[in-house]
């Protein structure tokens, strides 16, 4: 069952906020405003990857993109510190032959996740590496 919620803006907001909608990809005011809401709330409560304490148990994609060498083999899945989901591997993106991706959905400590981002970093032909945590859960699951 949903339920109305209302909130003041002032008026410059007022007139950018259907373009801010729009140009986000959104065509839903509601599903715009709760995905706004759970993101701030997310970054303001867990902070970037850099920002989340050592010791808290954290799960999300790694995702690396580099230009494949016949010799080099990204091993993400042979790390003992974080437990691999799933390796989801892809070549040929684009128009380049050469380019290649790894998805690995990882979960672990924020320590050794970040250890392994910065490993990658620093990997020859590793041209961007990133990490999506995955959302917070309000409550237990299953």
């Amino acid at each position: 069952m949903s339920q109305i919620i209302s909130f003041s803006a002032d008026k410059n907001f007022a007139n950018i906020f259907e373009e801010l909608i729009e140009k986000s990809g959104y065509q839903n005011r509601s599903r715009f405003l709760r995905d706004a809401a759970l993101f701030f709330a997310e970054i303001k409560q867990r902070g970037e990857l850099s920002d989340i304490p050592d010791n808290t148990e954290i799960e999300g994609h790694l995702i690396v993109h580099y230009e494949q060498a016949s010799d080099q083999k990204l091993m993400v899945s042979r790390t003992g510190s974080l437990e691999i989901a799933a390796y989801h591997h892809s070549s040929r993106l684009g128009h380049s032959c050469h380019l290649s991706v790894d998805v690995v959905h990882v979960k672990g400590l924020a320590s050794d996740v970040r250890a392994v981002f910065e490993k990658l970093q620093n990997t020859p032909r590793v041209d961007k590496v990133s990490f999506t945590i995955a959302p917070m859960r309000m409550e237990e699951c299953c």
